[in-house]
């Protein structure tokens, strides 16, 4: 795959491209993100980027496990801060997000990063920033009606979503199986995760992958097939987080 962190940054300047051509009233308006507005997703952007970028905030480690939940933890910082003009709230975000790829590249190999209640390499913390940031795109990108194709970058985020199947297995309370995924790239290639002599695979379009493993699509309503006798619960518990 190309490089992640390149990646990563290039997935921020197409966000901010739409962001700054909001008007003041699509900033106020309701996203996808469940109660919350397009300022609001931006702002749970901006406080998850400062947890890498400011050396005052700190790896994480106790500021993201004090919730009771990683949802209601979100929430309640979303709202401790809400109400900052879009203008200062967009600066705000390209100060942290701008930093974040330079700032995990230049961790030595091995290095491992505290993130919510777990620790990643700066890999794959990176990739878990492509996949959120990608993801509440969408939440601010469909509702305003504003085109937002999906690109090659999305491979990463197939394969974070495939990689991390045995975690999610295990929330869920069940076994780890190992599922073959053949999914279908925007531009029509074939991106492959796994082993193919595996009992059960998934197969489809990409797009569609991770729309399942980030919650914005029901597995039903895609355009994957599962077969075997672990695929389907695979799409259930798809998730584009390492945590």
């Amino acid at each position: 795959m190309a490089d992640i962190f390149d990646d990563l940054a290039a997935e921020y300047r197409r966000l901010d491209a739409v962001l700054e051509s909001l008007s003041p009233e699509q900033w106020s308006r309701p996203s996808d993100a469940e109660g919350w507005t397009v300022s609001d997703v931006v702002l749970h952007l901006v406080q998850t980027e400062e947890v890498i970028t400011d050396p005052s905030i700190g790896e994480g480690t106790a500021f993201l496990a004090s919730a009771e939940t990683v949802d209601g933890m979100a929430a309640d910082m979303v709202a401790a801060e809400r109400g900052i003009s879009p203008a200062d709230l967009l600066a705000r975000w390209r100060k942290a997000a701008f930093a974040t790829p330079d700032a995990l590249r230049a961790h030595p190999p091995g290095t491992r990063l505290s993130w919510v209640r777990t620790s990643l390499s700066p890999r794959t913390l990176a990739t878990t920033r492509l996949a959120e940031h990608w993801a509440h795109s969408l939440d601010i990108t469909v509702p305003l009606d504003i085109d937002y194709p999906d690109t090659a970058r999305i491979r990463h985020i197939a394969w974070l979503a495939h990689r991390t199947l045995p975690y999610a297995f295990s929330v869920e309370g069940l076994p780890d199986a190992p599922v073959f995924c053949d999914l279908t790239a925007p531009d029509g290639t074939r991106w492959t995760f796994g082993d193919p002599s595996a009992p059960s695979r998934v197969t489809g379009p990409a797009s569609d992958f991770c729309r399942v493993g980030a919650r914005r699509l029901a597995p039903g309503r895609s355009g994957l097939t599962a077969e075997g006798p672990h695929a389907a619960d695979a799409l259930r518990v798809l998730r584009n987080y390492a945590a």
